[in-house]
C-alpha cells in the first residue's frame, strides 16, 4: 500500500510538471503572435494598388520612386502592394478600377495624365480611398500631392549656368503639360540668375516612354554645342543619358546630364551625371500610405517645395559640383524660401 501511494505521488508530481511546461509553452506562443513569417514586420491587412503612367514602373524616375516607397512599406509594415503598368492612356480607368473594385484600401495614380480619369473613378466610387502624384483632383476621397518643381529646377539651373563652358545649355521635356512647364520655367530662370550670358535651348519630345526620342533630342543639342542638358522626361530621359555616355566614351568635348526626380547618378554614374533635381515622391507616397494604415487618411491637396524639403539637389551633388557653386545654390535656396525670389511657374513668352 505504501509503495502504491508513493508511486501515485510520483506520477502526480510528474504530471504537474508536464502541465506547467505546457502552460509556459502556450504563454510564450501567444506573446509572440502577430509576427510575420521569417521574422519580418507584422502582417498588415492594408492592401495598396499603384497605377503608373505610360512611363512604367522602371522609368528611373517618379513612377519608380513611388513603387520603391511601397516596397519599403511591404517590408517595414507588412502591407500588401501591387502595381499595374499603363501602356496607354486608355489603360488608366480600367487599371484604377481593378484596385477600387477589388476593395483595396488605397489606390495610387502616378502622374499628371491620370488626373481626369482618377476624378471620374473617384466620383463613381465615393467610398474608395485614392491618391495621386503630380495632379490636383477635386474629390473628397482623393489625396493630391503636387510639387513646386520650378523651385528645385531653379537650383539645378544655377548649377548649369555656373558650370557651362560653352554657354549653351539644353532642356529636354516629355509632354508639354503644366508639371513639365514648371521644370522648364524654373530651370531657365536659374540659369539666367547665375549666368545671363548662357542660352537655354528647349526641346520637347512629346513622350515619357521613348528613350529613342530622348537620345535623338540630346544628339541634336550636343551637336549644336550644348554641354549640359537637364531632362524632365521620365523614361525618355534615359535616352539623353545614353547619348551623353556614348559621346564621353568616344572622346571630344565633355558633356553632362542633370537628372530628375531621383538621384540618377546611382543608375547612370557620376561620370555623366552632373547633379539631379530630386522630388520627394517616395516621401509623399510613404506619408499618405501610412495615414491609411493609421486610419488618419483625409482627402485634399498639398504642395511640397523647398520650404517643405519636397524638392532639391541630390545628396551626391558634391562629387561633381564645386563647393563654391553649392554655396551659391544654398544662397539662392534661402532667398526662395524667404520669399526674396519668386520662381516663375510658366516659361516667359
Amino acid at each position: 500500500m505504501k509503495k502504491m501511494f508513493k508511486l501515485s505521488l510520483i506520477m502526480l508530481l510528474a504530471f504537474s510538471v508536464v502541465l506547467a511546461g505546457c502552460g509556459k509553452k502556450n504563454e510564450d506562443t501567444s506573446s509572440s503572435s502577430g509576427g510575420s513569417e521569417e521574422g519580418g514586420a507584422a502582417k498588415s491587412s492594408v492592401k495598396v494598388g499603384l497605377v503608373t503612367d505610360v512611363g512604367g514602373v522602371n522609368d528611373q524616375s517618379f513612377n519608380q520612386s513611388a513603387w520603391e516607397a511601397l516596397e519599403a512599406l511591404k517590408k517595414d509594415k507588412g502591407i500588401e502592394a501591387q502595381y499595374l503598368q499603363s501602356k496607354s492612356k486608355e489603360d488608366y480607368v480600367p487599371n484604377l478600377n481593378k484596385y477600387v473594385k477589388g476593395k483595396y484600401d488605397l489606390t495610387w495614380g502616378i502622374g499628371f495624365d491620370l488626373g481626369e480619369d482618377m476624378k471620374t473613378v473617384a466620383q463613381q466610387n465615393p467610398d474608395a480611398k485614392m491618391a495621386i502624384i503630380d495632379a490636383e483632383v477635386d474629390a473628397p476621397n482623393v489625396r493630391s500631392v503636387t510639387f513646386q518643381e520650378n523651385e528645385g529646377a531653379f537650383l539645378v539651373g544655377v548649377v548649369a549656368g555656373s558650370m557651362t563652358k560653352s554657354n549653351k545649355i539644353g532642356f529636354v521635356g516629355g509632354s508639354e503639360i503644366p508639371v513639365i512647364k514648371r521644370f522648364e520655367a524654373g530651370f531657365v530662370a536659374g540659369v539666367a540668375a547665375a549666368n545671363p550670358e548662357a542660352k537655354v535651348t528647349v526641346n520637347y519630345t512629346g513622350a515619357f516612354d521613348a528613350p529613342d526620342k530622348g537620345k535623338a533630342a540630346a544628339a541634336t543639342l550636343y551637336n549644336n554645342g550644348v554641354d549640359i542638358i537637364f531632362h524632365a522626361a521620365g523614361a525618355t530621359g534615359n535616352g539623353v543619358f545614353n547619348e551623353a555616355i556614348e559621346r564621353n566614351k568616344a572622346g571630344g568635348s565633355k558633356v553632362w546630364v542633370i537628372g530628375v526626380d531621383k538621384d540618377q547618378s546611382l543608375k547612370f554614374g557620376d561620370e555623366v551625371t552632373l547633379t539631379s533635381m530630386v522630388k520627394g515622391v517616395s516621401t509623399a507616397v510613404d506619408k499618405v500610405t501610412k495615414e491609411v494604415i493609421d486610419g488618419t487618411f483625409k482627402g485634399g491637396h498639398e504642395t511640397l517645395g523647398l520650404k517643405e524639403n519636397g524638392v532639391g539637389l541630390a545628396d551626391t551633388s558634391s562629387k561633381n559640383v564645386p563647393a563654391d557653386v553649392l554655396k551659391k545654390v544654398d544662397e539662392f535656396k534661402q532667398k526662395i524660401i524667404d520669399g526674396e525670389i519668386k520662381v516663375p511657374e510658366t516659361p516667359a513668352k
